[in-house]
């Protein structure tokens, strides 16, 4: 039987980092991937870890370059025969002050929180094992954004039938919108990171119910979280929450027991799942 393996994206500090941690402390029966774009800060994070005792891996990952994904699909394929669990962590905010245009702010947040997501899930999913785990870190921000959408937007999101193809059309005309400069008037709202985390909260959706069609007896348990407002570089010093605090909901979601059928496919705050 092949080795069991978690894999945690952006994880060389704060939620990431803290789950890589919490998923070292369970133990979990099998080894843990540290992975990070940049290969000195993700070895600098494996070091401090072993440093109180854990013995996280590193694999580098750069969620937005297909070479890079393309590279941890073959590791993982060659040494453990799939992958056990999977906490889609990696993403990015600009600051309440960031300068940059709208319209550039959302280009970029959306190729990295939604599309780096995707092409991650597109690469590993075929890869996870029977009663595997999935988890897609969202935030409560793709709430509050869908609510800010017009109502014909907020039907298409709600839609149980709503397909990949479609989500993308969605999330790209967003960011057309954005550069133009009529996102509010078409119905959209003022956040950039929030409209990408609706994408990534309405993706989890899609990828479960095609994982339940196409894998009905493997077990295997897809569903988006929000970690809460939590102390990080993204979020700021001002944020209620520590990371290991942050850390509990995807842990929870990422350790839920074998056998389980529910939650899946689910938005989960708090370990509770949310209405979307």
């Amino acid at each position: 039987m092949s080795r069991k393996v978690a894999v945690v994206t952006g994880s060389n500090k704060g939620i990431g980092l803290a789950i890589v941690r919490g998923l070292c402390k369970h133990p979990y029966p099998g080894d843990v991937l540290l992975t990070a774009r940049n290969e000195q800060l993700g070895l600098e994070a494996v070091a401090a870890l072993r440093k109180e005792g854990f013995n996280p891996l590193f694999h580098q990952l750069d969620i937005c370059d297909p070479v890079s994904v393309q590279r941890l699909h073959d590791h993982l394929l060659q040494n453990y025969g799939g992958v056990d669990v999977l906490v889609n962590n990696a993403g990015m905010a600009f600051k309440v002050n960031a300068t940059e245009p709208f319209g550039e702010q959302a280009e970029v947040t959306m190729q990295t929180n939604f599309y780096g997501t995707m092409q991650v899930l597109h690469s590993l999913l075929p890869l996870v094992k029977p009663q595997g785990r999935v988890v897609n870190v969202s935030s409560i921000a793709s709430k509050r954004a869908l609510c800010q959408c017009s109502p014909t937007l907020q039907a298409r999101f709600r839609d149980s039938s709503i397909g990949e193809e479609d989500l993308c059309q969605l999330m790209q005309q967003f960011v057309s919108d954005a550069k133009a400069g009529d996102h509010l008037e078409k119905g959209w709202p003022s956040t950039a990171y929030g409209t990408t985390k609706i994408g990534v909260t309405v993706l989890t959706r899609i990828q479960a119910h095609q994982i339940s069609e196409q894998r009905p007896n493997d077990g295997i348990l897809v569903n988006a979280c929000c970690p809460g407002w939590v102390r990080t570089d993204m979020a700021g010093p001002k944020a209620p929450k520590s990371p290991e605090e942050g850390a509990e909901t995807p842990l929870y979601l990422a350790l839920l027991p074998p056998g389980l059928t529910e939650p899946h496919g689910q938005f989960v705050s708090e370990k509770k799942v949310e209405e979307w």
